[in-house]
Formats: C-alpha cells, sequence, structure tokens
C-alpha cells in the first residue's frame, strides 16, 4: 500500500531464460494412467512416472491430452496429473474465461508450448470476492508458471482483488517466469478509498509457520494496470528468500515492485515479528517505467492527487538488496520506508541503481510521519539520481524522512537539474528519541547541477541551507563530498 504524503515545496521566491525445477521430471507425453496416479506398467510396485498433457484452444476434453490430441481446458490437464506432477503445456491462442488454480501442488509446470503465445483472457468474467488470480497456486512445492499472457480480470467491486498471477499459503519452490500479465485491475471510482485493490503478480506467505521459500519472479512484462491501493509486484508476509529480476515494470497507477512487512498478512502473535516480513532477498536488473498515482481514485486527498506510487518499495522488509535495476518516470523512484509504527525496515543494500526523471523524488528513506515505523541500517550506494523532481514543486534528489537511523549514503552522483531550485537532499525535522535518529552519515557523493557550488541547495533538519559548504557546516556531513556544474 503506497502511503499519502505531504508534499515538500517551493520555499517563497524480453524473457530472461531460467533453469525450472521441473527440467528434472521425467515427462512421458502420453499416458493417462500416469496422470491419475496410476502406475504406468500396471503393477502396483512400480513407481508413478511424471507426465505432460498438452492443451489447445481447439482441443477437447475428451483426447488423450496428447501433443497430437490436446486438451481443451487447462483445469483439465491440471486436475490430470497424479502424485509425481508433471507439465501442463499450453499452445498459442485464447482461452476465454478460463482460470487456473493449482493446489497443494508438488513438481508441477504449467508453460507455454515453445515459440507459443497462450492468452488466459478474463475479460467479461465476474471476479468473485476476496482475493483471487486467473492463474493461482496454493501451498504446494517446486510450482512454475512459465511463459503465459494474463489478461482482461477487471472488477469495480471493493469485495473483490483481481490478481494475474496469485500464490498464497506456503510454497517452496515457487518459480513465475517470462510471463506477460496486462490490462487488469480494480476500476472502483471511490474517491480516497483503500478498499480498491488489484495486483498483477502478488506472493503472500500466509502461515505463520511455514514460509513460502525460494521465491522467482523472473523476466516477466507487467503493466497498464488499474490497482487502487495496491502494487503491481509484491510479496508480503512470510516469504524467506526470493529473487525478483529482470522483469519490466510499466504503466501502473501504484507501485511497481514491492516486498511488504507487517500487514494483516499474518495475525495473532505472529503478526509483529520476522515471521510476517518479506526477507532475505533481491531485486535486481529489473527496468520500471511511468509508474504514477495520479488519477488513481485511492490516492485522492484534500481536493488533489497524491504523488506517491513508488517504483521500487521496501515497506516492512527484511535483509534485502536493491541492486542495478532502471526506474524512470515514477513519482518516487526507489522508497524504504516502514508504514506502520510498529513496524520496521532494515538490513537493506541499494546500489548500482539508475533513477531518473521521477516526478517527487528520487530516493525516500522513512517514515512519511511521525505516526510511523523507523527504517535502520540501510547503505545507499554507487547510484545515480537525477531530474527526480519534474514537478518542480521543491522536492529533492534524495529525501530523509522520519526515523531514518544507522544508515550510510556514499559514492552516489546525484544531479538536480531545476536551475531555479537545484535541492539536492532535504532531512525533515527529526522526531522521536535520539536512537531513531542516530549515525545518519552522507559523504562521497559527486553532486552537480546546473548553478555553482555556492547556489546549491539542501535541506537538514527542516532548515534550508545554501551552498555545499554551508550545508557542511550545519549538517557536519559530506565532508568529501564533490560538486560538479553539469546540465
Amino acid at each position: 500500500m503506497s502511503p499519502i504524503r505531504h508534499r515538500i515545496l517551493r520555499p517563497p521566491a524480453t524473457v530472461l531464460p531460467v533453469a525450472l525445477a521441473m527440467a528434472m521430471l521425467s515427462c512421458t507425453g502420453t499416458g493417462t494412467a500416469a496422470a491419475t496416479g496410476t502406475p504406468a506398467t500396471g503393477t502396483a510396485s512400480a513407481a508413478v512416472v511424471a507426465t505432460t498433457f498438452y492443451v489447445s484452444p481447439t482441443g477437447s476434453d475428451a483426447a488423450a491430452g496428447t501433443e497430437s490430441a490436446p486438451l481443451r481446458t487447462p483445469q483439465v490437464a491440471v486436475d490430470r496429473l497424479g502424485a509425481a506432477g508433471g507439465a501442463v503445456v499450453l499452445r498459442g491462442g485464447t482461452y476465454r474465461g478460463q482460470r487456473i488454480v493449482l493446489a497443494n501442488r508438488t513438481d508441477v509446470t504449467v508453460r507455454a508450448a515453445a515459440g507459443e503465445q497462450p492468452v488466459l483472457d478474463l475479460t467479461g468474467s465476474v471476479v468473485p470476492a476476496g482475493t483471487t488470480g486467473v492463474v493461482e497456486v496454493r501451498n504446494g512445492a517446486r510450482v512454475a508458471v512459465e511463459g503465459l499472457t494474463v489478461t482482461g480480470y477487471r472488477t469495480r467491486s471493493t469485495a473483490a482483488t483481481p490478481v494475474g498471477i496469485y500464490a498464497t499459503g506456503a510454497t517452496a519452490g515457487l518459480r513465475v517466469v517470462g510471463n506477460h500479465v496486462h490490462h487488469l485491475g480494480n476500476d472502483n471510482p471511490t474517491l480516497g478509498s483503500f478498499d480498491t485493490n488489484a495486483h498483477g503478480i502478488a506472493v503472500y506467505g500466509r502461515s505463520a509457520t511455514s514460509a513460502m521459500r525460494d521465491v522467482t519472479v523472473s523476466g516477466n512484462e507487467v503493466d497498464n494496470l488499474v490497482l487502487g491501493a495496491s502494487e503491481a509486484v509484491v510479496l508480503n508476509g512470510n516469504v524467506d528468500g526470493f529473487a525478483v529480476t529482470g522483469n519490466s515494470v510499466h504503466d501502473t497507477n501504484n507501485i511497481g515492485i514491492d516486498a511488504i512487512g507487517f500487514e494483516g498478512t499474518i495475525g495473532g502473535a505472529a503478526r509483529w515479528t520476522d515471521v510476517n516480513r518479506a526477507r532475505n532477498g533481491r531485486i535486481a536488473d529489473n527496468t520500471v517505467t511511468r509508474i504514477r498515482s495520479e488519477g488513481n481514485p485511492a490516492y485522492f486527498e484534500d481536493g488533489q492527487y497524491c504523488n506517491c506510487a513508488g517504483g521500487i518499495y521496501l515497506d516492512g522488509a527484511l535483509n534485502v538488496t536493491i541492486e542495478q535495476n532502471t526506474v524512470r518516470q515514477a513519482d518516487i523512484g526507489i522508497e524504504v520506508a516502514s508504514e506502520w509504527a510498529r513496524g520496521r525496515t532494515n538490513g537493506v543494500l541499494v546500489q548500482g541503481n539508475t533513477v531518473t526523471d521521477s516526478r517527487y523524488t528520487g530516493v525516500a528513506l522513512g517514515g512519511y510521519d511521525t505516526a510511523r515505523g523507523e527504517a535502520y541500517d540501510i547503505t545507499v550506494t554507487g547510484n545515480t539520481l537525477r531530474n527526480n523532481n519534474t514537478l518542480r514543486d521543491g522536492s529533492p534528489e534524495v529525501l530523509l524522512q522520519y526515523f531514518v537511523h544507522d544508515t550510510r549514503i556514499s559514492g552516489n552522483t546525484v544531479t538536480a537539474t531545476d536551475p531555479a531550485y537545484p535541492l539536492l537532499v532535504s532531512r525533515v525535522r527529526p522526531a522521536g528519541t535520539a536512537a531513531r535518529n542516530r549515525a545518519l552519515v552522507l559523504d562521497g557523493n559527486s553532486y552537480g547541477g546546473p548553478v555553482p557550488a555556492s547556489e546549491a541547495v539542501f535541506v537538514w533538519n527542516g532548515t534550508e541551507r545554501v551552498g555545499l559548504d554551508a550545508w557542511r557546516r550545519a549538517s557536519g556531513q559530506d565532508a568529501t563530498s564533490t560538486w560538479t556544474v553539469r546540465p
């Protein structure tokens, strides 16, 4: 969920190849006996053999499910797989109104036929109450969804949350690879309602005793989504060990990629523990573009829309690396925060990313008001930030909000491009205890802009300082940082 913020205002004056667990399975390509769990040889002592079923929009559910005699319905093929698992291969074409549910399955892949494009088109389908996916994984182990196109799953109901590809419960070895999820969402027009929700790809660890483990979300394209208060790609709750890599996420009206903790995904005594946090993950090599909340009814407040959709966002996550991503034209490029007062985001490395042309700010750390949690043990290094206040409302390239501590920002190249107000770094006036504000270090950064160093603008503890030297004296920061005049 993306927060509503009060902005700082200007003062007067391709699909990546991924090895799947199913490569280790033996696929017969034929044989309904194996699919039902009956020994392929007909003897009681024979091992159950994994199988492959083919499906085509022009097939028949009375067919054998072979390549030459495909089934028609993907769910029928899934249901025929036996205890050893196997593969369901979808031939190209459009499957209208068909969802796929894999509940408590092991060693199962649902994938596109080589060189073909199967489309699960739910246009016109009724989205039931609750959270449901066009492709839905409920528990299990070593489950893969590969190469599918998912679209058209839409609603206007606040009681329903449509998802393109949805994994819930506790699944070990989940692979969501090379899919295209687009043009779906929740079209409820109620202004200011955070009850409006949808996702493109969502992984929810809902068990307090078993985590979602070894999760890969790679090489997917996720775009043109109407999300309400939710996220395009999200890992939420008890998710331990994940990689979100090489995805293209673009043209959505809320957060692009998010790792979340401390929401009601898990309740009871475990809610405020590390069990209820996406953790030990890597978000890398993604391209995230045009992530904007303007026009999203959920983010209408006080007569205007907030510009607060993050390209990449950590909210309550633990031990996550964000690296080598390209984020362009988001509201906020990369944000590390904690929305719950009892929550925290920590153990974060943000390195080697390129963040440009954000509407509001490039990198934001900390809670957006004094009722939020803390963000600490964060390293921000080797990033390139440029032109990250295209709204020209006086917001900075780097925004340090509440309760940021034990954090280092160094070795970054930061360029403000507004000659009228070249604001590089802004830290709000600290609140709370000294422990929640200590050990914030900025140094070794390469700052620049279209003006000389004496005209650069910084804000330290809520007070504006003009000139790099004035900033150093007031803040005690950036002793070895440099300034270069550059457009």
